[in-house]
C-alpha cells in the first residue's frame, strides 16, 4: 500500500493523492516530488556525474559484473519477484537488468536526484520512478522485492533506511543489498563519494537482523580483483585531488582482464562459495513477520 507521508494514512491506487487529507506530490520533469529540497542535489553527499556513471555502467567491469551477480542472486534465493522497488536507483542500470531478467514484474525506482531518475526513464518505460528521501519511504508493505545498490554507505543512519525498507516489503518479501566491504580499504577516493562508512561483514549482518530481516546469504565479491582495487585504494590515501570521471575509465584491456578475473569469481559464488574478502559485499534476505 502507499503512504501518505502528511497524516500516515495508508490506501491503495495508482494516483499518490492522500484520500484523507489530499495531500499530492508535485511534479518535476513528470515525476512525482516528496522531498523538493533534495531534488537537485544534497549538500552532505557528493556530486554525481550522471553522464560518465551511464557509460560506466555499460562498460566498466565492476558495474557489469555487480549486475550480473544481483540478478543472479534474486533468481537464486528469492524466485521470481512480482514486484521490485529499488530504492536509490540513480540512473536506473540495475532496474533495467531486473526488466530484462523478470520481464513480468511490476517496477519502481526512487532516488533523491532528479537529474538521475530523467537519465533511468528512457530504459525504463513502464517503472513508476519517484523522487523523494529514502529516509522517508511512501510505501507500506507493498513490494515482493526490496533493493538498495551501493546506496546505505552514503547515509548516516543507514539502519533507519533499512526499516523503512521492511516497512515498505511485503510478509515474507526478499532484500538485497550490495555494500563496499572493509573499513581497512577507505580512502580519499570514499570521502569524496561521499561514503560514510566501508561494512563489515558482521555489521552489516547485524544491522541488516535488527531491521527485522533473515539473512538467506551474504558473499563477498570483486575478490580476485581485490589486489587491484587495494594498490589503486592505498596509492590513492594521500591524494589531495580526485577526478571521479577518470575512476570511472579504464583502459580496454584492463577491463577486460578484470571482467574475466569476475566471471570466474561469480562462477565460484553460483557453486556455492560464499568468499570470505572482496570489495564489496552482497546479502539477499528475507523479510520476518
Amino acid at each position: 500500500m502507499r503512504l501518505c507521508l502528511r497524516c500516515d494514512t495508508r490506501f491503495d491506487g495508482i494516483d499518490w493523492t492522500c484520500p484523507r487529507c489530499a495531500f499530492a506530490p508535485g511534479l518535476d520533469r513528470a515525476f512525482p516530488v516528496f522531498a523538493p529540497d533534495l531534488a537537485d542535489g544534497n549538500a552532505a553527499d557528493t556530486v554525481y556525474h550522471h553522464d560518465a556513471l551511464r557509460r560506466a555502467d555499460e562498460e566498466h567491469f565492476w558495474f557489469d559484473a555487480r549486475r550480473r551477480l544481483i540478478v543472479w542472486a534474486i533468481r537464486r534465493y528469492l524466485g521470481d519477484p512480482g514486484s521490485v522497488l529499488d530504492v536509490g536507483c540513480g540512473n536506473g542500470g540495475v532496474l533495467a537488468a531486473i526488466r530484462q531478467e523478470f520481464p513480468g514484474a511490476r517496477l519502481s525506482g526512487c532516488d533523491a536526484l532528479c537529474a538521475a531518475l530523467a537519465i533511468a526513464r528512457p530504459s525504463l518505460p513502464d517503472a513508476t520512478l519517484v523522487q523523494l528521501d529514502i529516509r522517508c519511504l511512501p510505501f507500506d508493505r507493498e513490494f515482493d522485492l526490496v533493493t538498495a545498490f551501493d546506496v546505505l554507505e552514503h547515509l548516516d543512519d543507514d539502519e533507519l533506511v533499512l526499516r523503512q525498507m521492511h516497512r515498505g516489503t511485503k510478509g515474507g518479501g526478499g532484500l538485497v543489498l550490495t555494500v563496499p566491504q572493509h573499513p581497512w580499504l577507505w580512502s580519499e577516493l570514499d570521502a569524496r563519494t561521499g561514503h560514510r562508512r566501508r561494512y563489515t561483514r558482521q555489521d552489516l549482518a547485524d544491522k541488516v537482523r535488527r531491521a527485522g530481516f533473515a539473512i538467506l546469504a551474504m558473499t563477498s565479491f570483486m575478490t580476485l580483483v581485490l589486489p587491484a582495487i587495494g594498490a589503486a585504494r592505498f596509492r590513492k590515501r594521500r591524494a589531495t585531488t580526485i577526478d571521479q570521471d577518470e575512476e570511472l575509465q579504464l583502459p580496454s584491456a584492463v577491463n577486460a582482464v578484470l571482467h574475466a578475473l569476475c566471471v570466474l569469481e561469480r562462477a565460484a559464488i553460483v557453486r556455492g562459495v560464499s568468499l570470505p574478502v572482496g570489495g564489496s559485499l552482497l546479502l539477499v534476505g528475507r523479510r520476518v513477520e
